[in-house]
């Protein structure tokens, strides 16, 4: 099953469009006696098994594996292996570098990570996110309009010249020949998220931001939808991972989602 069918079949079948970010901070979880494999593998393992019935996706985010070396990338394995098929995994990984590396970052995330989605940078051009396109059931990610404040260094136009991230948006609507790209557009920046999906019809966009970003909820999901109201995947990571009860919280976000679509 290719990424765009089996996240429509997430969709649908938990009536969800969250996705929760496994972004594991052990400052802040702790992990005692335990190796850090598993005190990693084991907080992510309790919060899939909490929220799995009401989410579309999960989000893992590699830096937060990465800073622990081997053994929080042994984690993230785990991690993704345990989560049910019926799940899709973006890996958040914003790779783009030139091609033949980034043919080789993309044997990592698909074929030794295993995730069925990437988010990739559109910086170096066509050539750096080809290698990733080319996996046909895989879904690629473009970085578009961030939620971060630095966004407006370079994404945002000081004057009427068109801003580069609807440059982006309508070349990765030409670029997805495969049906299987996507873009990022931050929560924070609503009303120009109802200019990328207006350009990028029914692709699916990618949220982050909502929660401890400060992005608005109501007009994410309403502009960020298609017309079918799906295809916007609405990330929390900080907000339900380390809440005391991560399901409730999922299941009250899923909901306050679904009463804007």
């Amino acid at each position: 099953m290719n990424f765009l069918s089996l996240l429509d079949k997430a969709c649908k079948k938990n009536d969800s469009l969250l996705c929760v970010g496994l972004d594991v901070d052990l400052g802040k979880t702790g992990h005692g006696t335990s190796s850090v494999t598993d005190s990693i593998f084991d907080f992510n393992k309790k919060v899939i098994d909490e929220t799995a019935s009401y989410v579309c996706a999960y989000k893992p985010n590699i830096a937060f594996y990465e800073m622990y070396g081997i053994e929080g990338l042994q984690a993230l394995i785990k991690t993704i292996e345990y989560i049910s098929d019926d799940i899709p995994v973006i890996l958040d990984a914003k790779r783009g570098d030139i091609g033949h590396t980034a043919q080789a970052y993309a044997k990592s995330v698909f074929d030794v990570f295993k995730a069925d989605a990437v988010t990739v940078n559109p910086y170096l051009g066509y050539d750096s996110l080809e290698p990733f396109i080319n996996y046909k059931d895989k879904g690629v990610f473009v970085l578009c309009l961030t939620s971060n404040k630095g966004s407006s260094d370079f994404q945002i136009p000081q004057q009427d010249e068109e801003p580069l991230y609807m440059h982006v948006a309508k070349h990765v609507k030409k670029w997805n020949v495969n049906e299987n790209c996507g873009l990022v557009v931050g929560a924070t920046n609503a009303q120009m998220l109802k200019d990328v999906r207006s350009e990028a019809g029914n692709m699916p966009i990618l949220i982050p931001g909502v929660g401890a970003q400060g992005g608005d909820l109501e007009s994410s999901v309403k502009y960020g939808i298609t017309k079918d109201r799906n295809r916007a995947i609405i990330n929390s990571s900080r907000g339900i991972i380390y809440a005391d009860k991560p399901g409730i919280e999922a299941k009250r976000l899923r909901d306050e989602i679904n009463r804007y679509r």
